[in-house]
């Protein structure tokens, strides 16, 4: 999302540090005039400023190390994808430490979050501080609502992940080393206030100062608003938030109803994140989102444009490089990083035939990208396999159900490790390969018997099966573990830098509409509305359903036309035959659903049939798993789930298991890769040492080893 001002470029930076050197390609725009800090004390500097905002909240994604393992590390969605950088945040093992020992440059540490935030913080702070320079009152106001927004907005991030955090209000001037020691309580206080003020400050919906959906509004405000109220007043808050507790929770529910009458819901969620098709297409502007980190085609700068997409696709080059030619990644979706790997909970939430969620947040078929004579040349040895070609489904993952054993006697795997594997479509359940899906139109399938170079099943004689395939040597993680799983195709970006490249264009969405819908039911839940929490969640339920007509067989991501446009793709015939052959557009629906005549019904009845006595089959099963009782207890818990089925990969997991202290219930039970949680000190993240060795008491002296402690989060 370009921000068209030319002012944007080199604000932020500046902000902090004075305009004493110029900045390149940080936005879209080249910054190329020198200014000093008394621009501020201007009515064109305050708005610039304002609009330099924008610019950094693309810290955000600018690194696979800022912000993706703090929100989603150590829950109960993902484990390790086999690349260790940042174990540390998805097993809290002794790493996770006020001082971090790195793996690499690509390790994410506490200080890197803490310190970011805080450069936002003073921009905002500086804006309010200055605010009254501007003369007309709707400029005025419209810039101190994006203010506040934004330092509420940081203030949450770091009062979330660290419990506490310091509460910087004005502008700083010179180095300071002195800092009140805050409290949970005056930090959520802090929070509120400055969502309230800015909730109060927006004139509705009409700000578009960054454009569509980019600017900040009245509904972005409300949704952080409800947001933290409703994490002040939820478990890890107890020790305090008795007296304060309903209150908060009908404040919250009042700014919920706000965004869900001035915003509506995609009516499939394939508008919301499938049809991407390039920067600034139409589902950029959709009217369901609030909150973007704005990528552009300007890959360089300070926060350059990192593809998310690419940290949840499997090490294809490792297991299926003899369809990829030379190429690391998935071509035209980004490189295979292999960060985060979706557990047997993530992918057994979803029921497997009624909700479209799962079909259209997954990528479950790949096709041949290079042509393969069928020598395959392994360790050394030649290992001769069924030739394949250009546009031949080549990788397949089966998401079936544990109870269902139409494959239990084939043998699935990466063919150069599992080097028996034998799986074939026997009855023809797979789609039709070359492109032949369309949304509406008929599920055409392949013929029987064919066989497929790499395969992956989730379930097989009642086991699951889902960590087996892949490099697994050793049966350990790191250098060798289970890199071949689905990947999540929600953030896939056709449109990169280059030819299979790192860095896209795509915006990285921070908050929906879906999720309001999701913490409104909870606040009713603890209102006692259970009535009103399910018609909130039965509205995601049907929007989440197969709808009448709809071809179960389709898939839609933002990769293939994305790419069709990109100059990487489109100036070599080689680059435009491996795209066509990769993204085959289809999926293994059928495959996984053996005993499934095909159909274009709707299930949107199926959908919403449960009630709070009888969930449905899969959540019964997850709650029997983590022994789950007690009405309000599995009410919040189903919940959970719906956040998974709802908004999983979407940066917001660990936030919520924290504030409802499940992590211990759902984390360590449902994930095998989270060893080391500690109860007593992993809901919150460790204060960074660099900060509390720079603290210095208001005499100038530095601070005692017991004072340390006392900023400190408990055991750490």
């Amino acid at each position: 999302m370009k921000l068209n001002k030319a002012i944007a470029a080199g604000l932020l930076f500046a902000s902090v540090a004075g305009f004493t050197s110029c900045s390149s390609d940080f936005l879209d725009e080249e910054y190329t005039t020198g200014f000093s800090t008394e621009y501020f004390k201007t009515p064109e500097g305050i708005q610039s400023l304002t609009l330099s905002l924008y610019g950094h909240i693309r810290w955000f994604g600018g690194y696979e190390s800022q912000g993706y393992y703090q929100t989603m590390g150590g829950t109960d969605e993902f484990g390790i994808g086999t690349d260790a950088a940042n174990e540390m945040w998805l097993t809290y093992d002794v790493r996770l430490a006020p001082t971090f020992v790195t793996v690499n440059g690509n390790t994410g540490t506490n200080a890197t979050i803490w310190d970011e935030l805080f450069y936002g913080i003073n921009s905002a702070n500086i804006i309010i501080s200055s605010a009254d320079l501007v003369p007309d009152e709707t400029v005025r106001k419209n810039c101190l609502a994006q203010a506040y927004f934004l330092r509420g907005y940081n203030f949450y991030f770091l009062t979330t992940q660290f419990g506490h955090t310091v509460l910087q209000t004005e502008p700083v001037k010179g180095v300071v080393r002195n800092y009140e020691l805050t409290t949970p309580k005056q930090c959520w206080e802090q929070v509120i206030s400055d969502f309230r003020t800015a909730y109060e400050l927006f004139d509705g919906e009409s700000n578009n100062l960054a454009g569509k959906p980019m600017s900040w509004t009245k509904s972005t405000a409300g949704h952080f608003l409800a947001k933290a109220l409703l994490f002040a007043a939820s478990e890890r808050n107890s020790d305090w938030n008795a007296d304060v507790k309903d209150a908060y929770l009908k404040e919250a529910l009042e700014a919920a109803n706000y965004v869900i009458s001035v915003r509506k819901l995609e009516k499939d969620v394939i508008d919301l994140y499938g049809n991407w098709t390039g920067e600034n297409c139409d589902i950029e502007k959709s009217d369901e989102i609030l909150m973007v980190a704005g990528q552009d085609g300007n890959f360089g700068g300070r926060t350059a444009a990192r593809n998310p997409g690419a940290f949840f696709n499997p090490q294809f080059s490792n297991f299926a490089n003899t369809t990829l030619g030379t190429m690391r990644g998935c071509i035209t979706g980004g490189k295979d990083f292999q960060r985060f790997r979706p557990t047997e909970y993530t992918l057994s939430v979803f029921n497997h035939a009624n909700d479209a969620r799962l079909w259209k947040s997954f990528a479950t078929v790949y096709g041949t990208a290079v042509e393969f004579d069928g020598v395959y040349d392994k360790d050394n040895e030649e290992k001769n396999v069924a030739p394949v070609h250009i546009g031949d489904p080549s990788v397949v993952f089966i998401l079936n159900d544990k109870d269902e054993h139409a494959y239990d006697k084939f043998k699935f795997g990466a063919k150069r490790y599992q080097t028996d594997a034998n799986f074939v479509d026997e009855a023809g359940r797979l789609p039709e390969a070359g492109r032949k899906q369309t949304r509406n139109g008929e599920s055409t399938f392949g013929p029987a018997n064919t066989p497929v170079l790499n395969s992956w099943i989730l379930y097989q004689n009642g086991e699951y099966m889902g960590d087996n395939f892949g490099n697994t040597n050793e049966n350990a993680y790191g250098a060798h573990g289970a890199n071949m799983f689905p990947g999540i195709s929600k953030h896939t970006c056709g449109y990169l830098e280059k030819f299979a490249g790192d860095n896209g264009s795509r915006d990285i969405i921070l908050a929906r509409l879906g999720e309001t819908y999701l913490i409104r039911a909870e606040i009713k839940l603890r209102l006692k509305d259970y009535d009103g929490a399910k018609d909130d969640i039965d509205a995601l339920r049907k929007r989440g359903a197969w709808h009448q007509g709809e071809n179960r067989s389709y898939y839609v991501d933002g990769c293939y036309q994305a790419a069709a446009t990109c100059s990487h793709v489109t100036g070599k015939a080689a680059n435009i035959a491996a795209n066509d052959g990769w993204n085959l557009g289809m999926n293994t629906y059928y495959l996984s659903n053996p005993g499934m005549e095909v159909t274009y019904a709707s299930t949107e009845n199926e959908m919403a049939n449960w009630t709070w006595d009888k969930l449905p089959a899969e959540d019964e099963a997850i709650l029997a798993k983590i022994g789950v009782s007690g009405k309000f207890d599995r009410a919040l818990n189903f919940i959970l789930n719906e956040h998974t089925r709802e908004l999983v990969g979407e940066f917001t997991r660990w936030e919520h298991l924290s504030r409802t202290k499940t992590l211990e219930t759902r984390a360590v039970k449902l994930n095998k890769d989270v060893k080391f949680f500690d109860a007593n000190k992993h809901y919150v993240r460790p204060i960074p040492q660099t900060f509390l060795d720079q603290l210095q008491n208001s005499d100038g002296t530095n601070l005692t080893d017991e004072q340390k402690a006392a900023w400190q989060n408990k055991g750490y």
